[in-house]
């Protein structure tokens, strides 16, 4: 299924992406660092959503309180729980 999530409080503004049987697919953040944010899509392809959860929740940016790895793992939270 195929999701679109709106981010707060970083460069990216949106992320989409894609679980197919409980993976990650085809990840792509729009604004922000693209080859950071690239990377991060190639590293996730095929990987368990829960993973990712695990592994990007609470990353911050700068000292922030948020990142777009944070962003990444509040979206697809969402996407799981619906």
């Amino acid at each position: 299924m195929h999701y679109t999530y709106n981010t707060s409080g970083t460069c990216s503004t949106k992320i989409d992406f894609d679980i197919v049987d409980g993976k990650l697919h085809n990840i792509v953040f729009t604004n922000g660092c693209s080859g950071n944010l690239q990377g991060i899509g190639r590293l996730l392809e095929g990987m368990p959503a829960e993973f990712a959860v695990e592994r990007l929740s609470g990353v911050s940016c700068s000292g922030g309180p948020t990142s777009c790895p944070d962003q990444l793992s509040r979206a697809i939270k969402q996407a799981i729980n619906g």
